[in-house]
């Protein structure tokens, strides 16, 4: 019999690490995330003081999908005093912030 060791065949996993002082934010991210990243697994784990929120290989928010969540205009470079942490490489634009694994030029 032949056993498939899970840790070489689960995808890896990147995404957000949000503080949870603010459930209106966690929700809107979330929501974002998942109009975003519509083919993509989302998963999230609330700890109370954190949530974390990954989908495998690439996880990609856009400002336009937050505003929409929100419900009011916000600059994405404001997300980062939010972030209890990340998992993954981070790029931050104007429009858009993307996690992913591999470093791209």
């Amino acid at each position: 019999m032949t056993q498939i060791d899970e840790r070489v065949s689960a995808p890896k996993r990147v995404g957000p690490i949000v503080r949870g002082v603010d459930g209106e934010f966690c929700d809107a991210v979330i929501t974002a995330i998942e109009d975003d990243n519509p083919d993509a697994d989302v998963e999230v784990d609330d700890q109370g003081g954190y949530v974390k929120i990954t989908t495998p290989w690439r996880c990609r928010l856009t400002r336009e999908s937050l505003e929409n969540a929100l419900g009011r205009s916000f600059r994405l470079s404001d997300i980062e005093p939010n972030l209890a942490g990340f998992a993954g490489r981070i790029l931050v634009g104007d429009d858009e912030v993307l996690w992913h694994l591999e470093r791209e030029e």
